[in-house]
């Protein structure tokens, strides 16, 4: 009998090992396209970062250069051609080529996700691919050399989404399933995670703004892709802060006062440059010849460019220095027009039809606002750097309505816990007074024009098939 028993208790176990093994290599299989796809990503992602950080370097030098055009005529009146060349050129690139790659490309990885069906492959292979990323990096660093004020923060995020699609379309069939959706939904928070090295953001980013799924469906690969696509980043550009370490000890006990009223104040202008942006953007929808479009750029490129040369170069660029300009000098006041060149730039920029972001530009925004209202409240430099922090987490949240997000990612980006709970009251503030403007997201708006978009592509190539028939 105890022969018997031990006989079945072995056949038993050797069961349950070949089960555990299988599961195991299973698991394993599963994991590696993701372990692939973010190798790559942070590859890319640097790539991306040094070549979009020399051009918008390379346009300030231009500009700021004391050597003369012609006599009596500095260089930075080059960008009287500058600026209407590149803002052209970013634009048909994207127009002739990739039409999909336009914009942040954060709504366009939202659609896709929203689309994640087999039946709407084809629907997604527009949105997400290898073709989109090579212009979307071409027409964002034409556009920032030219003085666009956007970023490449949103881009990378498309970018790092159409990685993961290709991945997963060139997994064989006999390779365990794998949900295209998570695939997605996991190369966005990557890559958000190595543009601004902030894991947290990028796991709060996919969970707050990009899925409505369960974390606990894809937790060991979002995980695990964030934090590899992080250290590539880290590996080739060492570890950094995307801004520094402000100074933020001893800050006064009122200071939550001012929080607050730049959150309220920073949320309403982030969801009405939204409104704007989305405004401009229907109007020129009804454009029906390519003379209409470039006449609208060439009075962009123009428009920045008269303000830089006779107001303020700040409305050019991804307005990073700005951020790091009032947390890391004595020039803690941003001069009161600062705000609204902040804002007009991304407006002018981002509508022309180009690839770019408006995170970091949201961000610059923000701090501008923060900073200006610092000097009304004739505040210590210490909570001053508070209010600039506080800027940059409401602005981003009227833009995006994602407050935890928004918070996570100022924190990261400057590793100050100690100010956490301020930041996140700045982002729910933001999130109500960006609904007196509107209910839903930037990126909300932009991803059902991009659904809309593809079903009458799809619409369109099905009545051509068929008349071909």
């Amino acid at each position: 009998m105890w022969n018997l028993i031990q006989k079945y208790r072995l056949k038993l176990k050797k069961l349950f090992d070949r089960i555990s093994n299988e599961q195991v290599k299973i698991n394993l299989l599963q994991a590696i396209p993701f372990w692939i796809a973010s190798i790559i990503t942070g590859l890319v992602a640097v790539f991306y970062t040094n070549l979009f950080n020399w051009a918008e370097q390379g346009a300030f030098q231009i500009f700021n250069s004391e050597k003369q055009l012609f006599p009596g005529i500095s260089f930075k009146w080059s960008f009287i051609i500058i600026t209407p060349v590149c803002f052209i050129a970013a634009w048909w690139v994207i127009r002739r080529f990739a039409n999909y790659a336009r914009g942040s490309g954060i709504p366009q990885v939202m659609a896709s996700i929203e689309l994640a069906t087999p039946k709407n492959e084809h629907k997604i292979g527009l949105l997400l691919s290898l073709k989109n990323i090579f212009f979307k990096i071409l027409s964002s660093i034409l556009l920032v050399f030219g003085g666009g004020a956007v970023g490449r923060e949103g881009p990378t995020i498309q970018i790092a989404g159409s990685v993961f699609k290709k991945i997963y379309d060139w997994l064989p069939k006999w390779w365990p399933k794998i949900s295209q959706r998570n695939m997605i939904m996991t190369g966005s928070a990557a890559g958000l995670a190595a543009a601004f090295n902030t894991p947290l953001g990028g796991i709060v980013f996919a969970v707050e703004e990009l899925t409505k799924t369960h974390i606990n469906y894809f937790k060991t690969a979002i995980f695990s892709a964030v934090i590899i696509a992080g250290l590539t980043a880290q590996g080739l550009l060492g570890p950094y802060l995307y801004l520094g370490y402000p100074n933020v000890s001893g800050l006064s006990g009122y200071i939550f006062l001012g929080v607050a009223a730049v959150a309220i104040v920073t949320g309403f202008l982030g969801s009405l440059m939204s409104r704007l942006i989305l405004l401009l953007l229907k109007w020129k929808s009804k454009f029906r010849f390519n003379y209409q479009h470039l006449l609208y750029l060439i009075i962009c490129a123009l428009t920045i460019t008269a303000i830089a040369l006779f107001v303020d170069r700040h409305v050019m660029g991804s307005g990073k220095d700005v951020m790091t300009t009032v947390l890391f000098t004595e020039d803690k006041h941003a001069a009161w027009h600062m705000p609204l060149l902040r804002i007009f730039g991304p407006i002018l920029s981002f509508t022309t039809g180009a690839a770019g972001g408006v995170f970091a530009p949201s961000l610059s925004a923000g701090a501008s606002v923060g900073s200006v209202m610092a000097g009304w409240f004739n505040i210590s430099a210490n909570d001053t750097n508070m209010l600039v922090l506080a800027g940059m987490v409401g602005f981003l949240t009227g833009v995006t309505r994602t407050p935890f997000t928004s918070a996570i990612l100022v924190l990261e980006m400057t590793d100050r816990h100690n100010v956490i709970f301020h930041l996140m009251l700045a982002g729910l503030l933001a999130t109500l007074s960006a609904y007196l403007i509107d209910r839903r997201s930037f990126y909300d708006h932009l991803k059902q024009q991009y659904l809309h978009e593809v079903n009458l592509e799809e619409k369109k190539e099905g009545n051509n098939n068929g008349k071909s028939n």
